[in-house]
């Protein structure tokens, strides 16, 4: 009778990983704020001197989580745009990633842009409020990017638009996080294709 084949034991990931999964699960749900250094290390499964020895402080994380919530949306993003083969679709292809991201398995529900509500928590200032708006600015020129594809030689036209564009998304996540669904990145995804139609 030939022996069971021998499995290598599981590899546990590193504690690094494990407290970023945590926080961000926690911070999404609970707050930034409300959030406890003890709360994460738990969820985590880790000591909390191995936080400290990953993050030099709680601060240090909330960056970690903000940046892995802005890769996040941008590999969603990438995703869309890779199979959008016009440019109002990749216009629209950045619509379709915030409609992905409200549709996440969210612990307690969707709670609108993850890196808004960190941000509303952050003192004026604060490093985590200066990453927010990059992202968001990242998300206006990406806009911006794919309106002037429509719109060669007029660029004015294509940054105003791409700025409307820009205030109706983040519009439109805000009232969604309200409301706990995706109705309004729906309704938002529908004006910017009439928008675009009429350019």
């Amino acid at each position: 009778m030939a022996a069971a084949p021998v499995r290598p034991p599981a590899t546990r990931r590193p504690a690094r990983a494990r407290l970023l999964e945590a926080a961000a699960r926690l911070f999404y749900a609970d707050g930034v704020a409300a959030t406890g250094i003890d709360s994460i290390t738990a969820a985590a499964g880790v000591a909390k001197k191995s936080l400290y020895n990953n993050f030099a402080s709680k601060a240090d994380l909330v960056a970690a989580y903000l940046a892995a919530r802005h890769e996040e949306w941008l590999a969603l993003y990438r995703g869309r745009a890779a199979a959008a083969d016009t440019p109002k679709g990749r216009v629209l292809a950045v619509f379709d990633a915030y409609i992905d991201h409200a549709n996440f398995a969210y612990e307690r529900g969707f709670r609108g842009c993850g890196l808004l509500n960190a941000a509303a928590e952050l003192p004026a200032g604060a490093p985590g409020r200066q990453a927010v708006r990059q992202h968001k600015e990242e998300v206006e020129a990406l806009l911006h990017r794919h309106v002037a594809e429509l719109l060669p030689q007029q660029d004015e036209l294509a940054a105003g638009t791409a700025r409307h564009l820009a205030f109706l998304l983040e519009g439109s996540m805000a009232r969604a996080g309200l409301e706990g669904g995706d109705r309004c990145l729906h309704e938002a995804r529908m004006i910017a294709a009439h928008m675009l139609g009429q350019l």
